[in-house]
């Protein structure tokens, strides 16, 4: 290994950016701890002079059990021929990022999108507004178009109809690639929601919603989760939907159980209801909400709705109760 020179590295790095995938075949998987930075990209330090290795005379790569990949082996080596090498890893892609990394390999008849495509520039651009990772956790080549570029080949190599050696993207690559293949307009609304809200400035920062359940949160994204809570949760429109509920009512009770807070707490529970919007962000988009689109619910359906992977209608809730009822009694 020490043998290889700064120009088979080089060398190296050139064959990566003509196939992100070649290095998989290679045998090499992501770098968890140094990444060598060149021109302004991202490459993993141990698979590139593994490559490299192959481009000395009469020498072949090197697969990766065949040497080590630490500070005082590649990183050394690196630094001698000038080379930056960054250590701490990469940020891990969120669901956030990845749909709207899938959405556009989507658009792109899920292809790969090179570096030098202004699709991987502009969505470059995007996820650095995104306030989904600590400063301290953004390295130099933070989501740049070459990590797009990476990211969207990870992606589009998982594809059912992808007939080469898949790349070894993440498993929740592979999940949200599953979403756009069995609910493609879903996800597309989906990812339009949340460069919506970039573009309108909601994203810059996500204050805490208190008591955001973690599951939740992975299951449906947590971009858009903080921003569907935050939205139920507007004193505002709370108190119109609960007004016009008792107006037409004269009471609060659940919509899936018909659990009443004041009949059962007296004045401790007058005017006590959870307020739930019917259609998640991911399906509808930025809209204005209206109070049809509100439904009141006691706190344990409020949670029954939200827990999983899809989120349910209060009418699809109720007819779960109903059947449980049935089988119970």
């Amino acid at each position: 290994m020490r043998e290889v020179t700064r120009e088979a590295i080089l060398a190296a790095i050139d064959e990566h950016d003509q196939d992100p995938a070649a290095f998989e075949r290679h045998g090499f998987g992501p770098a968890r701890t140094y990444m060598l930075v060149h021109e302004g990209r991202e490459y993993d330090s141990k698979a590139i002079v593994g490559v490299a290795h192959g481009y000395l005379p009469d020498r072949e790569a090197l697969r990766p059990a065949e040497f080590s990949g630490g500070e005082a082996t590649v990183v050394a080596l690196l630094r001698s021929h000038g080379f930056e090498v960054r250590s701490g890893g990469r940020a891990i892609w969120l669901e956030a990022e990845l749909v709207l990394a899938c959405d556009l390999v989507a658009r792109n008849n899920w292809q790969g999108i090179r570096a030098h495509d202004q699709r991987a520039i502009e969505l470059s651009h995007l996820l650095q507004k995104l306030p989904l990772h600590p400063p301290e956790s953004r390295g130099p080549v933070f989501r740049n178009p070459n990590s797009v570029q990476r990211k969207t080949f990870d992606i589009a190599t998982q594809h059912p109809d992808y007939h080469g050696k898949p790349t070894r993207g993440g498993k929740l690559d592979r999940e949200v690639l599953k979403a756009f293949l069995e609910r493609p307009e879903e996800m597309h609304a989906q990812a339009a929601a949340i460069r919506a809200s970039i573009a309108a400035g909601e994203l810059d920062e996500l204050p805490a919603v208190p008591d955001i359940d973690e599951e939740e949160a992975a299951a449906e994204g947590r971009v858009l989760v903080l921003r569907h809570l935050r939205r139920e949760r507007d004193p505002k429109l709370r108190a119109k939907k609960i007004n016009k509920v008792l107006a037409q009512r004269g009471c609060l009770e659940c919509e899936v159980c018909g659990f009443d807070f004041e009949r059962t707490y007296g004045g401790r529970g007058t005017r006590y209801a959870e307020v739930h919007h019917v259609t998640p962000l991911h399906v509808s988009g930025q809209t204005e909400t209206r109070l049809v689109d509100l439904a009141v619910l006691c706190a344990n359906c409020h949670r029954m709705i939200h827990r999983g992977g899809l989120w349910l209608t209060p009418s699809e809730l109720r007819a779960v109760v109903e059947e449980q009822r049935a089988r119970t009694q």
